[in-house]
């Protein structure tokens, strides 16, 4: 498949099969992210292969900040053991992190790129037919969703993607017409 193809097929995968990514298929995902530019070549970004535990505790702590919103205590653990058993069937989940540079120029390119090599994660994950879902938000500032992930101090969690073997993909999504959102300056 070429770029502009996986650039146009690539979908967020809510729904995966069972079947879990082999490593030789994420060694080539992650090799595809190592590739991302990267001004000065600082190579900031760090992943993170959960396993089921691993990821059962990722979502636990999410559960537990949703069980935040619930009305009672049974609900509360209901919120918890369902957020945490879905996270533990997935069939696999990166957490994306990077090396937080004391330089803020520095970091910020880091961001930038560490971004970028999430993007190509999934853009190689949809040429070789894995699909992924990146998800983001306060949850990866939490201490027990970066215990979970074996994320240490000095590195922030960037985006977390499920990747796997897509049951259903998604139709594509409206987007701006190109024109909408170009300017063309002599």
């Amino acid at each position: 498949m070429n770029v502009f193809d996986a650039i146009a097929a690539r979908r967020s995968v809510r729904k995966f099969t069972d079947r879990t990514p082999t490593q030789a298929e994420l060694e080539q995902l992650l090799q595809a992210a190592v590739l991302a530019p990267n001004h000065r070549l600082t190579n900031p970004w760090r992943f993170y292969v959960l396993g089921p535990e691993a990821r059962a505790a990722y979502g636990l702590a999410l559960g537990n900040r949703k069980a935040k919103k619930a009305t009672d205590e049974a609900h509360a653990e209901t919120i918890r053991r369902n957020t945490s058993d879905e996270h533990r069937a997935q069939p696999c989940m990166l957490l994306v992190a990077m090396v937080q540079n004391e330089n803020a120029e520095i970091r910020e390119e880091d961001y930038a790129s560490t971004m970028m090599a999430t993007q190509n994660i999934c853009l190689a994950a949809t040429a070789i037919g894995l699909g992924t879902h990146i998800r983001s938000g306060a949850i990866m500032d939490d201490p027990a969703a970066r215990a979970a992930g074996g994320v240490p101090e000095g590195e922030r969690i960037i985006a977390v993607l499920t990747v796997g073997e897509p049951l259903e993909t998604p139709d594509a999504k409206a987007r701006r017409a190109v024109a909408d959102v170009t300017q063309w300056r002599d």
